[in-house]
């Protein structure tokens, strides 16, 4: 049985593409465009993963996120306009389990929902790829319960690329995004870390390198 995501965005353009690609992968998908009755419908229909716009009229998405957690750990995934890192914060703090920023591909919205479930799914199949755990509140990395003994900067750095799985980051755009106070470091550390980072993950998976590699461009997180 395919799994179920209900859709709440307001903006019924991006919800139909938002739908349509992830028909178009296998799931099924629901959308509504108003935050008043989503609690209930949530919590009546018990999909596997809701897909929930911040801005929202009748109900805005913190509070349904704050109401629904408070009776299921359903996986959620924050979409939003609101860049500033408190309104990031606070969604994680209140229970979501990831966040995509407007405007996002949809490709990325897809391989993000595949990446929580993977993550949030008991039943997840055999051949799945290894389950990378990061703690924002340890500052820890971990495969398999075994910690990866990451650096400050290497958690950083991972931190940005495994939660937008699949877009290939450019060195620069690493160092801006991950270490953004690090003023002494040039866009060539990054591939020091990069190959930290994936040494200390075949120290515990030998054969599951998780950094894609792409020419002249950067790096990417692949599940």
């Amino acid at each position: 049985m395919s799994k179920r995501i209900l859709i709440l965005e307001d903006e019924p353009a991006l919800a139909r593409v938002i739908q349509d690609y992830l028909i178009r992968d296998g799931f099924t998908a629901e959308v509504y465009h108003d935050g008043t009755d989503a609690v209930a419908t949530i919590l009546d229909t018990r999909p596997d993963l809701v897909v929930l716009d911040l801005m929202l009229p009748g109900k805005d998405g913190l509070t349904i996120c704050r109401e629904v957690r408070a009776a299921t750990n359903l996986p959620i995934i924050f979409e939003t306009a609101r860049v500033e890192e408190i309104d990031r914060l606070l969604g994680l703090e209140l229970g979501a389990d990831d966040y995509i920023c407007k405007p996002f591909s949809p490709r990325e919205l897809v391989a993000r929902v595949k990446a929580v479930l993977r993550r949030t799914d008991p039943k997840a199949e055999d051949g799945a790829p290894p389950r990378l755990i990061m703690d924002d509140a340890t500052w820890i990395a971990s495969i398999k319960g075994v910690s990866l003994d990451l650096t400050r900067r290497e958690f950083q750095i991972l931190h940005v690329m495994f939660n937008r799985p699949g877009r290939v980051f450019s060195r620069a755009q690493l160092l801006d995004l991950a270490l953004p106070d690090d003023a002494a470091v040039i866009d060539r550390t990054i591939d020091s870390h990069i190959k930290n980072i994936r040494a200390k993950v075949k120290a515990v998976c030998a054969d599951w390198d998780p950094i894609r590699s792409v020419y002249g461009v950067g790096y990417a997180f692949e599940l």
